[in-house]
């Protein structure tokens, strides 16, 4: 490991300090008031590196790294952003602006997928906060301390864990109880930790569950989900438990299990810092694989020569490209959803422009509630032009490599808005999803 280089104290800067940061006085002063009323509905957080090393403000408001991290006026619907414009113009009381804002939150579908009905495991017939086991192999485990992020991205479909609501909130201050639950599952051999992201916790706080997953012989892998390496690489680097975060990593290697950071990079930028590539060189130094995703947003990476360039550069600095990403149904997707067919355009123009090092990366795919569909064409099949979908990871496992069809539409954004091809009455996994959609 080189010697830690010194790093800014980190200094998250939140709705309220919006007009703090000198670099916005360039935003136009309606705008700078948009961003306070959507902020009221939906989570902002930044800090000094996203704004001084990130964002080009010549280019804002259109610049990509802007759009990723302050709200901007057209995330809410009209009605509600008119509703919360007025709310805080006559300055009502907090309660009433909590209020009309948790109303809106509900509508915006904060737990895709079935995260709530579905996802939730249970440990001897009680329901176990803070966890989900939605495919066979996989625990995800979110440890309450990790429940925030260094930024939040705007797109963001984990919001619904930063807007203060303990009914949205997916956490565990129980680490014991995951042990437990892993232990008693052969079956499971990998668990992520995720948030949030759980790179805002202490070196100690990842030891404590990194340490009890290592005494479970059948965990073969353990997973850390972060956007650390691109909003805050001193994490890495020079923090005060940097070299302690880093010797974790290198006893989870030394004890014979894969560590990955699943590292969420959403456009070439974030790679072009020095700091950022050195945080990145010194996490696989310490035997972590970096493997990185991000979805496809509009606003932000919707163009092949973004991605082809950030896969590039990826390859290029040891990390490998793993998934691109469709834009949840959740908060904001209206705004920043891209149509299928055009997904699957910009991915198919952009993995063309790679080597096959790069070629790891799989699009577009939806985390939808059956499982991780890949929109992996589209074909003229009798007489009919369709999408060819496929499951990369599913609920049940049998449904993993089976093609199924939809009917082409230019406008779908989602596996619910497409229609089964050939007339069918439905897509094959949905009778046994049923079922389970009943349960309470």
């Amino acid at each position: 490991m080189t010697p830690p280089r010194e790093a800014p104290a980190f200094r998250p800067l939140s709705a309220s300090q919006i007009e703090a940061i000198p670099a916005l006085k360039r935003v136009p002063a309606d705008r700078r008031w948009a961003m306070r009323v959507v902020a009221a509905v939906l989570p902002f957080r930044v800090n000094p590196y996203v704004v001084e090393q990130l964002i080009d403000w010549d280019r804002v408001p259109d610049d990509p790294i802007f759009r990723l991290t302050f709200p901007q006026p057209e995330m809410l619907d009209p009605d509600d952003f008119r509703r919360m414009d007025a709310l805080l113009r006559r300055g009502a009381p907090p309660e009433a602006v909590r209020q009309a804002a948790r109303s809106i939150r509900h509508r915006l579908n904060p737990h895709p997928g079935g995260q709530l009905e579905l996802n939730v495991p249970t440990l001897h017939d009680q329901r176990v906060a803070g966890m989900q086991h939605k495919y066979r192999e996989t625990v995800l485990y979110f440890p309450a301390s990790g429940q925030t992020c260094h930024a939040y991205c705007t797109y963001c479909f984990r919001w619904a864990q930063f807007v203060g609501d303990r009914e949205l909130r997916f956490a565990s201050t129980r680490p014991g109880t995951l042990f437990r639950y892993v232990a008693e599952h052969p079956e499971v051999t990998s668990v992520l930790i995720t948030g949030g992201d759980p790179m805002v916790m202490k070196a100690e706080k990842l030891e404590e569950i990194a340490e009890g997953l290592l005494e479970i012989e059948h965990v073969q892998s353990i997973r850390i989900g972060t956007k650390a390496l691109a909003y805050w690489p001193y994490r890495f680097t020079s923090a005060p438990d940097a070299d302690r975060l880093l010797h974790l990593f290198e006893r989870v290697r030394a004890r014979g299990r894969h560590l990955a950071l699943m590292s969420h990079y959403s456009h070439p930028r974030e790679l072009e810092p020095r700091v950022a590539r050195e945080a990145l060189r010194r996490v696989q130094d310490a035997g972590a694989v970096v493997r990185c995703q991000a979805p496809l947003i509009r606003y932000v990476n919707d163009d092949a020569d973004a991605w082809a360039e950030l896969w590039n550069q990826q390859v290029r600095l040891g990390a490998v490209p793993y998934y691109l990403f469709v834009e949840r149904d959740t908060g904001p997707r209206d705004y920043f959803a891209v149509p299928l067919a055009r997904a699957l355009r910009i991915y198919q123009s952009a993995i063309r422009r790679v080597g096959g090092l790069a070629r790891t990366v799989r699009g577009p795919s939806m985390s939808a509630t059956p499982g991780k569909i890949l929109v992996s064409g589209t074909a003229e099949l009798a007489g009919e032009r369709v999408f060819v979908l496929e499951f990369l990871q599913a609920r049940d496992p049998e449904w993993v490599g089976r093609p199924f069809f939809a009917r082409f539409d230019p406008g779908a954004r989602w596996i619910d808005e497409l229609r089964p091809a050939f007339g069918e009455d439905g897509f094959f996994f949905e009778k046994a999803l049923a079922p389970a959609r009943r349960e309470p």
